[in-house]
């Protein structure tokens, strides 16, 4: 893989009001290296617009971010963009999130993760035009969602991925046929990102560790799927930062294959904490670190606000990821463990949402 130097360069990130987006964006500004960060982002209302407002306020403090309020499945802005700003490196994580909510309201997956990524594709294919050295790498996000239903575990980059079971999972699988497509046609740099359940302070609302908290603290009933019998791979937000910064400087190379035709410079992983957590567990220590930071009373009858329900439609029972490439490649793994994230979770939502003197809007 060719290193890409981050000095002096210009990152566009897309999806940057978001969970993700945001930590990148903030990670690559506090690093310096005179990076100049292009964030864009709709600041749609599919879930609290306040979380992205107060993400964009920190932001807000580095000279080196510029916010673009915009939609990528607009072309003709991305194109804009590409011809103001000439971004060397793209990370793509402007999606709509969520497999139940793809049940729903399916046009805007459709939107957003079929027709906006092509445009990024678009984009970063005529950043080549007229002999410039273009795009050197792009980065997007795919989601442990590709793999289905698939039995074997943990589920491994080189595992089949043909058989999706959300419309959510079929648009990520679809990036990554469309990404290959692209590098194999232009040579376009590009590794996709396999995220297994990140969570962390700030994260998203419609989360389990995050809606579960809410609906707690208004004393109402959570429900857990499956029966409790689920296990999910918890990747705290860190971790997940520190494998696209580490992803971002290594691309894939440009190569000729035997027949003299170029490969396509192109790569998958996944970054997982390659940890499952059964469900009762997880909720089990949410609900002790929510009661040590305030968040619920000592005596919360716990019992009386948990329902055990079946598996929703879209839903698997495990996620479970190999992140042996990832260690191969870039000598680091996700190991956060998951009290102490929940605990920085806990300690965030009691001073964003219950600290009187927080500001919001």
């Amino acid at each position: 893989m060719g290193y890409v130097e981050l000095k002096g360069k210009t990152i566009l990130i897309t999806g940057a009001a978001g969970f993700i987006g945001a930590n990148l964006a903030k990670r690559l500004c506090a690093e310096g290296k005179e990076l100049t960060i292009i964030g864009i982002d709709n600041m749609n209302d599919y879930y609290d617009i306040s979380l992205k407002e107060a993400r964009l306020r920190e932001l807000a403090s580095y000279s080196s971010f510029i916010f673009v309020k915009g939609n990528i499945a607009d072309k003709a802005l991305l194109a804009e963009i590409f011809k103001e700003y000439e971004p060397q490196i793209v990370v793509n994580l402007a999606a709509q999130a969520g497999v139940r909510y793809s049940i729903v309201n399916p046009d805007a997956y459709v939107e957003s993760n079929l027709l906006g990524f092509y445009n990024i594709l678009e984009a970063c294919r005529h950043s080549y035009d007229n002999g410039r050295s273009g795009v050197e790498h792009l980065v997007f996000a795919s989601s442990s969602s590709v793999y289905g239903a698939n039995k074997k575990v943990p589920y491994s980059t080189d595992d089949r991925v043909d058989h999706p079971v959300s419309l959510y999972a079929a648009t990520k699988k679809s990036n990554e046929l469309l990404a290959h497509a692209y590098a194999k046609l232009y040579s376009i740099p590009s590794t996709g990102l396999r995220f297994f359940t990140v969570y962390g302070p700030a994260g998203r609302p419609d989360m389990a560790y995050f809606s579960f908290t809410n609906r707690l603290r208004e004393g109402q009933t959570i429900r857990i799927f499956n029966y409790g019998n689920c296990k999910r791979d918890f990747t705290y937000i860190d971790d997940i930062v520190e494998g696209i910064v580490r992803v971002i400087q290594k691309a894939p190379d440009r190569m000729a294959g035997e027949d003299g035709l170029p490969l396509p410079p192109y790569k998958i992983y996944n970054i997982g904490n390659s940890h499952p957590e059964n469900l009762l567990d997880f909720v089990d220590i949410l609900q002790r670190e929510l009661i040590r930071a305030g968040v619920l009373d000592n005596d919360y009858d716990f019992e009386s606000h948990k329902e055990l329900v079946p598996m929703q439609p879209g839903d698997v029972p495990v996620t479970y990821a190999d992140t042996s490439a990832l260690e191969q490649d870039f000598g680091f793994r996700p190991a956060t463990d998951l009290r102490e994230g929940l605990r920085k979770f806990a300690e965030w939502y009691k001073a964003f949402y219950m600290n009187e003197n927080t500001e919001r809007r």
